[in-house]
C-alpha cells in the first residue's frame, strides 16, 4: 500500500471564510499516483473546519447565518473561553461542522456524488493555518 501526504495552507484576510478546496485535494490524488484508495481531509487548527456540500451560494449564505445564530461572534463577555483571545465561538462553530472528511479514490479521482465539493471553513482568520491531506490506497 502507498502513502502520500500534503498539507495545504490558507492565510486568509477575514474572521470568517468558505472555500472551495476541491480541485486542491484533487491534485494531492494526482500528485500521489494513488489509483484507488482514500484521502483523509483535515483542519489541523480547532477553529476551522473541513466538511462536504454543495457548492452554491445561497446555501454557503445559510451556513453563515445559522451558525451565527447559534454561537454569535459577540458579544465576547458572554463565553467563560474569551479572555486572552475572542475566539470561543469558532470552537464551536468547528465542533458542529466537523474536522475532516474522508472520500474514496476511484480511477484516480475523487469518487463523488453529484453536487459534491470538498469545503474549508475558518472560523478565526487572519492568520496562517493548515490542512493535511493524506491519501492511501495502491
Amino acid at each position: 500500500m502507498k502513502h502520500y501526504r500534503k498539507e495545504l495552507s490558507f492565510h486568509l484576510p477575514h474572521r470568517r471564510a468558505l472555500v472551495n478546496i476541491t480541485s486542491e485535494v484533487q491534485k494531492a490524488i494526482e500528485e500521489s499516483g494513488i489509483r484507488e484508495g482514500l484521502v483523509l481531509i483535515n483542519a489541523m487548527h480547532i477553529t476551522s473546519s473541513v466538511f462536504i456540500n454543495d457548492d452554491e451560494s445561497g446555501l454557503h449564505h445559510d451556513w453563515e447565518v445559522w451558525l451565527e445564530g447559534l454561537a454569535p461572534e459577540k458579544p465576547y463577555e458572554r463565553y467563560r473561553h474569551n479572555g486572552y483571545e475572542d475566539n470561543a465561538d469558532a470552537h464551536l462553530k468547528r465542533t458542529i461542522m466537523g474536522r475532516e472528511t474522508v472520500c474514496a479514490i476511484t480511477e484516480g479521482k475523487l469518487d463523488f456524488g453529484p453536487w459534491e465539493q470538498i469545503f474549508y471553513y475558518e472560523f478565526d482568520g487572519k492568520r496562517t493555518k493548515r490542512v493535511l491531506v493524506k491519501i492511501i490506497g495502491e
